[in-house]
């Protein structure tokens, strides 16, 4: 995990922190989860949980730290995109803020790779940049670091609000696993995902709602990724929309692209 990955939109991971715990309908069958307590079990229970409950010491997915692999963007000399904690939420609670904000500096001084932070709790978000941004030394969130929010259904969608409190260039919507039809306010936004659920227990995704979204964003020329239909495997139904791939990335890849290509 992390020199490579199967995700679509991203080019690696890197989990400085990993575990979370379940907030909303898109959680139900979270694979970072399976992942941990079947193939990663014995690994994670090696390690301290940040938060020493009997319960947290028990269960590989409670949050747990990694600080030896801060420095793991450092060592990446090619610029790429990387999906930071795919493995947890960077703004779970019981991450300590002082950590967040290691994190933050380690992305701030390797700026030669995109950073994609993508969250269920952007109010926490907005809440950490405004508290820490004149230490960190930015006034904004600079283009190297994306910050996103999860809205898998329109009952999260006031996730939105939150997400924009953040003055950052670049904001994202993943709208995965996608359980209903949307109708997104896209004032603020610059990229949307959209994908199907996968695994034994996955839930169907109708296309008339991946279309909607397409056209929502088509109309505010906000860029659009289509992952996946979803299915048994992530693979399974590949991700052709109306006969075609949608790969659509923010303008900022293609700059940062040119200036890896220069190195």
């Amino acid at each position: 995990m992390g020199e490579k990955t199967a995700i679509e939109w991203t080019d690696a991971t890197w989990n400085p922190v990993t575990g979370c715990t379940k907030v909303s309908a898109g959680c139900d069958n979270c694979y970072a989860a399976a992942f941990a307590r079947r193939r990663l079990k014995h690994t994670y229970l090696l390690r301290r949980p940040a938060v020493e409950t009997d319960e947290n010491e028990a269960d590989p997915f409670a949050v747990r730290l990694w600080p030896e692999r801060l420095a793991q963007p450092e060592r990446w000399s090619r610029p790429r995109m990387i999906f930071v904690n795919s493995m947890s939420d960077l703004f779970h609670k019981d991450i300590p803020v002082d950590y967040v904000r290691r994190i933050f500096e380690v992305m701030l001084a390797c700026d030669r790779h995109i950073y994609q932070v993508l969250t269920k709790r952007p109010a926490r978000a907005a809440n950490f940049w405004a508290s820490h941004a004149k230490a960190l030394g930015y006034a904004e969130v600079p283009a190297h670091i994306w910050l996103g929010t999860s809205i898998e259904n329109q009952r999260v969608a006031y996730r939105r609000s939150h997400l924009v409190r953040v003055p950052a260039a670049v904001r994202f919507l993943s709208c995965e696993p996608l359980l209903g039809p949307l109708d997104l306010d896209l004032g603020g936004i610059h990229w949307v995902i959209v994908g199907g659920e996968s695994g034994p227990n996955h839930r169907s995704m109708e296309s008339g709602w991946t279309r909607s979204i397409r056209e929502q964003c088509q109309r505010s020329s906000v860029p659009f990724f289509f992952k996946q239909w979803g299915g048994n495997t992530p693979k399974a139904g590949g991700r052709l929309l109306d006969g075609r791939e949608w790969s659509e990335f923010p303008e900022v890849v293609a700059s940062t692209a040119l200036a890896g290509a220069a190195t």
